[in-house]
């Protein structure tokens, strides 16, 4: 995600003066809020595990996911960029290419092999 996207994010908030309202707490509920929206368009999709039909509503609710989640880093005073390379690190760590690939287990389960 680029510079300019997030401070796009930010004016929105700041212009409607809702930073007042966006503490730790109630963003992370809101994040919790819209994945669960975005859960509910597959809700009783069957077979259809992709829901083409319905990209439009994924694209909206996904946006929220991550409009929240810019607005809760910048509540934290984290750096998107710094905190997602520090988790595919870990990743990396957890879930080596050489037991991981191709393989839908869990780390845990990995590492007993």
């Amino acid at each position: 995600m680029n510079q300019e996207t997030i401070d796009q994010v930010l004016k929105f908030r700041d212009d409607r003066n809702w930073k007042q309202f966006h503490n730790p707490k109630d963003l992370a509920i809101s994040i919790s809020l819209e994945a669960a929206e975005l859960l509910e368009i597959f809700q009783w999709s069957g077979e259809d595990v992709y829901c083409k039909e319905k990209m439009d509503q994924i694209r909206e609710e996904l946006a929220d996911v991550l409009n929240y989640s810019i607005l809760m880093a910048d509540a934290c005073g984290l750096d998107l960029d710094e905190i997602i390379r520090d988790k595919v690190k870990k990743n990396n760590e957890k879930y080596p290419v050489e037991k991981a690939y191709g393989s839908k287990e869990k780390y845990t389960e990995l590492k007993r092999r």
